[in-house]
């Protein structure tokens, strides 16, 4: 008789809308999933996480395994890192959560996230990245609002993976997860054009959020500033091509057109504003520009819109 294969233990560092969504999903689907967090570690520990979702229902998931420090984590096979480009020490914080070899899953915005933590960990651990397409966020402490979508792509960056075929079978065990969970997820072969090709979306609809506070409904519902998304999400298709990454041509349509039929929503980089967090500039605009100009590409509008959110962002404490 075949002995069963034992499921992995997940573990969930940053436990906000987006850490907060998939593990509650994956520990309704039979996972042992940890949750690691900080200021709302008493609030979850003691009611548990709830997930308010126009796809899924209403859903809860109490008692939550709950820890305020990694330390007292139990090692997990896989770790979805689910904190701000803009947090800092994380590195340790995987280490003392990671049991040996672990593959930990790097659920951040913006380009070359990967590259500044892979510096950092043990190279003993694999590293991949996911890009979430979902509309998410936070109502207060372990109460999650997500009105749209959901799907987790996923691709290797780093680590002692060094064959194509290994790494592949790691990125598909990834995606598995999720679909095991009733999330839609695709393996990505080319981790650094799909993080350009969500940047297609993130560039035009976070920045613009910010700077005229007005969420996806009336942006699109406007000819000035539908016209002003679309030449971003060009420049962004502009950039991607002088780095060596052909977006296909389309793509940024098919990302306008799907924000017309979404419901209203207010990008992440507005909450952050709102509660006067950092804003992810760095990772979201200041390394695609750098990218793009070291290419010899200019791209004058995400430049005019990077600088006026470096003044709203510095201004916002």
């Amino acid at each position: 008789m075949m002995q069963a294969v034992a499921k992995p233990r997940i573990g969930i560092i940053g436990t906000g809308a987006i850490g907060g969504f998939y593990g509650l999903m994956l520990a309704r689907a039979g996972f042992d999933v940890h949750f690691l967090l900080r200021s709302e570690f008493s609030a979850v520990a003691a009611q548990g996480l709830q997930v308010n979702s126009a796809v899924h229902g209403a859903l809860s998931l109490n008692p939550v395994q709950a820890y305020s420090a990694a330390e007292d984590m139990p090692p997990c096979d896989w770790l979805l890192v689910a904190a701000k480009s803009t947090s800092s020490g994380l590195a340790p914080v995987i280490a003392k959560a990671a049991a040996p070899g672990a593959k930990v899953l790097l659920l951040q915005n913006g380009l070359d996230v990967e590259d500044s933590l892979r510096e950092v960990l043990p190279d003993s651990l694999h590293l991949l990245g996911g890009l979430c397409l979902i509309c998410v966020h936070r109502e207060g402490p372990g109460v999650i609002t997500h009105q749209a979508l959901g799907a987790v792509n996923v691709g290797y960056h780093s680590g002692p993976a060094h064959d194509e075929a290994t790494r592949m079978a790691i990125v598909e065990e990834g995606a598995g997860l999720f679909r095991s969970a009733g999330i839609d997820s695709q393996a990505m072969p080319n981790l650094h054009q799909a993080r350009w090709q969500k940047l297609v979306w993130n560039i035009p609809y976070n920045g613009l959020s910010v700077l005229l506070g007005a969420s996806t409904a009336p942006l699109m519902a406007d000819a000035d500033s539908r016209a002003l998304i679309q030449a971003l999400m060009a420049e962004v298709v502009q950039g991607a091509k002088a780095c060596g990454h052909d977006i296909a041509p389309g793509y940024a349509d098919f990302l306008f057109n799907m924000t017309d039929k979404m419901p209203d929503y207010w990008p992440s980089m507005h909450h952050d504003l709102l509660h006067k967090r950092p804003l992810e500039l760095d990772a979201i605009y200041a390394r695609p520009l750098a990218a793009a100009k070291a290419a010899g590409c200019e791209l004058p509008r995400i430049e005019a819109l990077y600088r006026a959110l470096v003044f709203i962002d510095r201004r916002n404490v």
